[in-house]
């Protein structure tokens, strides 16, 4: 992570594309050796186009996929075929460019497939790139740094205000908030989050810390001990309010057994909270009372043993 760029914007949104918009699904297609021809102008439909015509999404800068996965789905097209369009659009000299569904353009190659179901659209740059990020969005195996990546993009390049980015997601604003605030996260710990060795709760506990060493040797210790989130909101409390939790852990000396005695038997004569300090046959006893009526039973009490 340390040799990556600072800039966000620049770095990996992390996931490939799938269907970006709801299609009805087509019929399983078997390897065909010529596209059937796809009309000059979009037409919404989809349409064989050969594998060998279409170009990476340049704005979908994922260049590992999981190669047992992509085995998997070749398998699956191979036996059935591509159930669901991808989309591309119009490029120069007859080709296409990708804008959803890169796995499964890359496992029909696998796969040997000669042509590829897709849905031609005819859009702008800035719409894919809008496109494209939206939509890793709405995949649920984002990792919280690439879905923090994804925001901050359309914050700074398409100045989407974060309800607008809410409302385009379908996330609420707090939800997109949060992950915002993970671009704070030390950059050279941002690898652990990705890596799924830090979970989202355990990033924002962290961030309460704010100072960046204060962080990161938390997150060493956080990921050593495998804390709990819970477990690390009440370590990062710790560290913020260390002498309100040194009062907590204060071990109070052992109690004379004739002081607790006594301690007792005013609790039960007077039906209240009595508390006995005690230091070598010094101290004070505490009454506490909730209302006129406990006090007036307090006077009573020691009325009568005074008259006694």
């Amino acid at each position: 992570m340390a040799n990556q760029s600072n800039d966000p914007k620049r770095r990996a949104l992390g996931r490939g594309l799938e269907s970006l918009l709801p299609s009805k699904p087509s019929a399983p297609v078997a390897p065909a050796p010529v596209a059937a021809p796809v009309p000059a102008e979009p037409t919404g439909k989809a349409f064989e186009i050969s594998v060998e015509a279409i170009d990476r999404n340049p704005f979908q800068t994922r260049t590992v996929f999981d190669d047992a996965k992509l085995d998997e789905l070749a398998e699956s097209i191979k036996a059935s075929g591509v159930v669901q369009p991808i989309l591309v659009r119009p490029g120069k000299d007859g080709r296409f460019t990708l804008i959803t569904g890169e796995r499964r353009w890359l496992a029909s190659k696998r796969a040997e497939m000669k042509t590829i179901p897709a849905v031609v659209r005819e859009v702008s740059d800035v719409q894919a790139m809008e496109m494209t990020i939206v939509e890793n969005l709405q995949r649920v195996d984002l990792n919280p740094m690439e879905q923090a990546r994804a925001y901050w993009r359309l914050s700074q390049e398409f100045k989407m205000t974060q309800e607008q980015m809410a409302q385009r997601t379908g996330k609420d604003r707090a939800t997109v908030t949060n992950f915002l605030r993970l671009l704070k996260f030390p950059e050279e710990l941002q690898v652990h989050i990705e890596k799924g060795e830090l979970s989202f709760g355990h990033a924002r506990a962290l961030l309460a810390l704010e100072d960046k060493d204060a962080i990161a040797a938390a997150t060493q210790k956080v990921m050593a001990l495998h804390l709990s989130v819970r477990a690390t909101e009440n370590f990062v409390q710790t560290m913020l309010h260390p002498e309100e939790k040194k009062k907590e852990a204060k071990v109070e000396p052992p109690m004379d057994p004739n002081v607790r005695e006594a301690q007792d038997q005013l609790r039960r004569s007077l039906g209240l909270k009595v508390q006995i300090e005690d230091k070598n046959g010094k101290g004070k006893v505490i009454i506490e009372y909730s209302g006129i009526e406990d006090f007036d039973a307090i006077i009573t009490a020691l009325g009568n043993e005074a008259k006694n």
